[in-house]
Parts: structure tokens; sequence; C-alpha cells
């Protein structure tokens, strides 16, 4: 059997840190291999040294009977790569980008127009609107159709689903499947266990090591405590009459296009609140108001008692934020982020210290005091970030799909970090493109082209929409959505 991509022995530090340990590895042509792992483990590092961005320290690897280090010119001419912040120009157009990348190729949009046109028609209506404007789920069919406009033999995805709802995810796959189809070889890394189980083989890659490689039902079935962790158990919180968030009829426009269109609902005191929707929703866009950071065309809203509208200064005393990209300085260490943090939020000087050496033990990043925030893990940023954010105690937190890209382990940690902070009191606001992670929340509500379209416990949702998980329930509700871009 030919085979697209062998590895052999291969190795890569990082000064002291040993990203790739021994890893040994064969793809036949024509499968779709997925490498999955938790954060840290090494499949970037991987990806990278088998599109020829980055040389191996010792060990052998071909691509296509072709040498990654001999031969990289003509691997780059036959493979297509997206890396998991898709390499798009964002002040370029939809059309422009794919130009580009097919111009960088010798080839056409024209020519090789068949292999993209399942994918590209879904976003062709938008070719003159600007990358950076695209919601998530359109960024990914582009970045999809650019590495694949030359027409590659093989086809690399770096986590190519993160940050991206349910529908988009699942619409992804049905094009991989559609793309194996036509010969094409695909090795796709990813956190997310639904995706790994619908590939031919799978790798579980940890700690620089592959230390299995089977079909998904084997791999999961034998790291399940890893890739597979039990769902958390929480008592859901007493509905206190006290509301923290009150919000009625708030609309934002922009021009002529209604991003949130009317929206009203109320959060108690110390509930855990999920706010769902698909990518171009309008979550954004409302939280952004709710935090005081954009300001309302219309309608109301409270928050720890404030007026979003009027008193944005007193709002954001009152909350914390933890952003997708985690708000965290990368060139500072991690006790210099947690002191900078406690002076914005004007903690006193002489509880800062103290404060510091708790939330370290208690996060178990103890060790990791002195070290720069850049090397850390993502998981281990993920968690610094959220601690930060309710370092002062706020009333509410607000958490906009904090998760993205963590493998299931780290995901359910994260998790539990938030429980605790539910259970001092402290409101959690939190958007996120995990279902299972929507059955942890006290309730949920889902938005659908700017407006509400439900609101319950997940329990009742799923009564409601006769549906088995909440993942069903966003489906059914998620594909009313007629518009599909913020």
């Amino acid at each position: 059997m030919e085979h697209a991509v062998v590895v052999d022995n291969v190795t890569k530090k990082y000064g002291a840190v040993e990203a790739l340990k021994g890893v040994s590895l064969t793809v036949p042509s024509g499968e779709l291999f997925g490498i999955i792992g938790p954060d840290g483990a090494g499949k970037t590092s991987l990806f990278r040294i088998l599109t020829t961005l980055l040389l191996s320290d010792s060990g052998t690897a071909s691509v296509c009977g072709l040498d990654v280090v001999r031969d990289y010119k003509e691997i780059r001419r036959r493979v297509g790569y997206m890396p998991g912040r898709f390499s798009l120009y964002q002040d370029l157009t939809v059309e422009e980008n794919l130009n580009f990348f097919a111009t960088v190729f010798h080839t056409t949009i024209e020519e090789n127009y068949g292999l993209v046109k399942d994918i590209y028609q879904q976003i062709e209506p938008f070719k003159k609107r600007r990358a950076g404007a695209l919601s998530g789920g359109m960024k990914q069919k582009l970045a999809l159709s650019c590495a694949l406009i030359h027409k590659p033999d093989v086809l690399f995805l770096d986590e190519p689903t993160t940050g991206v709802d349910p529908v988009s995810r699942k619409e992804f796959w049905e094009m991989l499947r559609r793309l194996k189809e036509q010969g094409i070889t695909i090795i796709a890394s990813t956190p997310i266990i639904d995706e790994a189980r619908q590939c031919d083989r799978i790798a579980f890659i940890n700690e620089g090591q592959i230390h299995g490689i089977d079909t998904p039902k084997r791999i999961l079935e034998q790291f399940s405590d890893i890739l597979c962790p039990a769902g958390l158990q929480h008592g859901k919180a007493e509905q206190k009459e006290e509301y923290v968030i009150e919000v009625d009829g708030l609309t934002k426009r922009f021009g002529n296009f209604t991003a949130v269109d009317h929206i009203s609902f109320r959060v108690h005191k110390g509930e855990i609140f999920g706010f769902l929707g698909a990518n171009g929703a309008g979550k954004t866009t409302a939280m952004r108001m709710l935090t005081g950071l954009s300001h309302p065309t219309e309608g109301m809203a409270h928050v720890a008692g404030f007026d979003v509208a009027t008193q944005t200064e007193e709002v954001k005393k009152n909350i914390g934020y933890m952003s997708q990209k985690f708000s965290l300085y990368e060139d500072l260490k991690v006790w210099e982020n947690i002191r900078l943090f406690a002076g914005i939020y004007g903690i006193a000087e002489d509880e800062i210290a103290r404060k510091t050496d708790e939330l370290l033990t208690r996060i178990g990043l103890g060790a990791e005091r002195d070290t720069l925030v850049k090397s850390l893990p993502l998981g281990w940023k993920q968690k610094l970030a959220f601690s930060v954010s309710i370092f002062h105690e706020p009333k509410i937190v607000f958490l906009d799909e904090p998760t993205g890209g963590v493998d299931p382990a780290t995901r359910r940690q994260f998790w539990e970090l938030i429980y605790q902070a539910a259970d001092r009191g402290i409101t959690v606001f939190v958007t996120t493109h995990f279902m299972d992670e929507a059955e942890y929340c006290d309730r949920i509500s889902i938005m659908v082209d700017g407006v509400i379209r439900a609101l319950d416990t997940p329990d009742e949702l799923k009564r409601q929409f006769n549906a088995v998980t909440m993942d069903d329930v966003f489906q059914k509700l998620a594909r009313e959505a007629v518009r599909t871009a913020d």
C-alpha cells in the first residue's frame, strides 16, 4: 500500500522542552487520519515539520514519497495546510484571498473550481466582503477553499474547527468526507471527541510521544481517562429573587443591519447562565453591550445594578471578563500578570502578595510563578486568565467561549473552577460552542438571527424540543437561521 505520510523517529526540542520524542507513524494514501491529544502534546510541531515549515532535530519524514528536507519545494506544491488560526488575509475580500492562494500555486480559481465548488458556493454571495468581517464558520470555509485551490494530494488541518459553532463543525466534517471520496489524503488534529470518531484511524499523542494508533473506538476506550473524562456533577443553583442582569428590549444596529434585535432576559445572582448561538447570531455583540464595551442602539440593560448605557465605568468595576483570546500579557511572568490586574482592579497593595500565593496554590501553578505566560500550555493560560478575571471577586464574570481549542480533560478542570466561583456567589455568564458544557449551566438562552429563540433549563429545553441532548436542541434551532454573518 502506498503511504502518503511516513514519520520515522522524529524528535524536536525548543530549548529544554522536548516537543516530540521519537514520533513514528504512517498514513496510507486516501485515509482520513486524526491526531488527538492534550494541549502542548506536540501536534502543531508535527504538522509544521510535515508541511516543511520546521526542521526536526533528528529522524526522517516523507510526504507523497518526498523527503521533507531535501524535497521541500515539491512538497509545498503538493500539500494543503490549514493552520489553527486560519491563514487568511483579513483586509482582502473573500474573492481576493482565493485568487491570491491560486496565484501562489500558479493556478486559477476556474481551473480547480470543481474541487472547492461545494464549499465556496456557500460563501460566494459574500465574495466582495473582507475576510476580517466574516463569521467564524465562513472564515473556516474560506480557509479550506484556499488550502484546496491548487488540488493538493495531502491536506493538513490543525484543529480547524476551534471557535466554530456545532452546525458549522458538522458541515465541515461532511465536506471532509466528500474530499476523501475524491482521493485526497486528510490529516486533521482535533480536541473534539465527536470529530475524532469520524476519522478512519487516530493517533493519540501526549507529552511528545505517540501512545497508540488505532480505530477511534479502540483509542478512545484505551485512553478514556484523558480523552473522555466523566461528566461533572453539580447541584443547580437556588433561584434567588435577586437579579444581577436585567435586559429589556436590548438592540444593536450597524447601519441597516440589526445584530441584536430587542432581546429581554434576567439572570439570577449566583447562576451559571449559558448564552448560546451559532456564529453570527449576535452573542458577542450582546455581550459587548452588557460589559459596557458597546453602546446600545435601543432598549435597556442593568448589570450589577448599573445601567450599561450611562454607567459603563461602574459596570466595569463590578464584573470580570475573559475573552476567547485570554486577556493576559504574554511577555510578563505569571505573578506579574496577577499583580498587574490586581492593581487595575484596585486591590489593596498589602493584600496582593497574599492573594497571589493563594491563587497560584488553588489552581496548581505555584511552580510556574516565574514562568513567562507565553511559555504556558493553552490550558494553563486558560485557568490563569479565568482566575485573574475573578481575582477582585466581581459580582458577575463574563466568559466568551473560554474553552475553544482545549482538550476534554482540561475543559472539565476549567468547569470545576467555574463551579467553585458560582459556589462563592459569583454569577457566571458564559458563551460556548460545546454542547456538553451547555448541560452544565443552570439555564440557557439560544440566539438565532439576533433574537432569543429559547430560554430555560437544559432539561426543560430538551423536553420542549423533543431532543435527547442539547446538541440536538441547538441543531434544530440554529438551522432556522437565515443570516450567515455577524
